[in-house]
């Protein structure tokens, strides 16, 4: 396990979704998003779902700017999380298709 992608003890079971989905920025989870198959963002929307109450109560344990880097991790992948659902949810693909395309905006992280 690389020191870069380590989740808190607690979410280690989580870890094999840390590399893909721990991405700090929201251009990072737009793309990662729109470049993952259906098969691959329902594995991990299934596998971390269950696991928000856990992940929001262990986040809460820290102010965000004392947040150690293994918590960051988890925090990211808890966006992607929230990147990934519509697709999971309601539109049932990774972007929406017959609209304006997706990487034609620019998201500006802040």
């Amino acid at each position: 396990m690389s020191a870069k992608h380590a989740l808190p003890t607690e979410f280690q079971d989580l870890e094999c979704y840390s590399e893909k989905w721990a991405l700090a920025t929201e251009v990072e989870r737009n793309k990662q998003r729109r470049g993952s198959t259906m098969e691959e963002l329902n594995e991990y929307y299934e596998a971390i779902l269950p696991r928000m109450d856990a992940i929001i109560a262990y986040l809460n344990e820290y102010p965000f700017e004392q947040m150690p880097e293994d918590a960051k991790r988890l925090l990211y992948m808890g966006l992607s999380l929230m990147e990934i659902s519509p697709a999971i949810e309601l539109l049932g693909e990774p972007d929406e298709s017959g609209v304006f395309e997706a990487a034609r905006f620019n998201i500006i992280d802040t």
